[in-house]
């Protein structure tokens, strides 16, 4: 699949998606505003394609919070009782449609990483980033419940993410680079909505390949 068939089938599939998902995110920001109180969404800058930054939006599912730590563990009381649910089904992650729409992200590819992790693995990212960030990957699959596998807490967490996590989502997300096309993109979709319906996602074997 070239990148600008890719394009298009994005451009297409996210206008679909935000047509017929219409009711659905209207009642979830309306929920999250009711039991959570403003702002609905939730926006963070992340790094795209060749280095650009951009804003990612999400479902607000995290209380307002002064420490701007970048990493979720496991019982981080931050999280909403909504924002559970939203998350353990990432319902938090339909606002990324209008990234998609807009060309800064695609379905699948690499999920976009904020820029001080990026900076920290920045000769790796420099191959990743030669392609559009996606909604899901397969390191995403993987680490459904990654809040779960970081219980350290607090700054540790981050440390933790850093130091286990990341490496093995970068190097799925080099692997991608090397291989992606349609068919390896339309496994990682059915694998996504797969993960998305089971209670609980895959985290047995964070080392396996394409």
């Amino acid at each position: 699949m070239t990148a600008g068939i890719k394009r298009a089938f994005d451009f297409v599939l996210a206008i679909a998606g935000l047509l017929v998902l219409s009711p659905v995110l209207f009642l979830i920001y309306i929920l999250v505003l009711v039991f959570d109180g403003r702002p609905g969404i939730f926006v963070q800058t992340r790094v795209g394609r060749r280095g650009r930054l951009f804003s990612l939006y999400k479902f607000r599912t995290m209380r307002p919070d002064n420490r701007e730590l970048l990493v979720t563990s496991r019982d981080d009381q931050r999280v909403t009782t909504l924002g559970q649910h939203l998350r353990r089904y990432k319902l938090d992650e339909l606002p990324q449609l209008l990234n998609v729409l807009k060309g800064e992200m695609s379905f699948v590819g690499p999920r976009p990483e904020v820029p001080k992790f990026v900076e920290l693995f920045k000769a790796e990212y420099e191959t990743i980033l030669t392609i559009r960030p996606g909604v899901t990957d397969l390191a995403s699959i993987i680490f459904k419940d990654e809040s779960a596998l970081l219980n350290a807490g607090g700054r540790d967490s981050e440390r933790e993410y850093i130091d286990k996590v990341l490496p093995i989502k970068i190097r799925h997300n080099l692997e991608y680079v090397k291989k992606h096309g349609f068919f390896t993109d339309l496994s990682l979709i059915i694998k996504t909505v797969a993960a998305m319906v089971r209670r609980s996602g895959s985290t047995e074997n964070p080392s396996a390949g394409l």
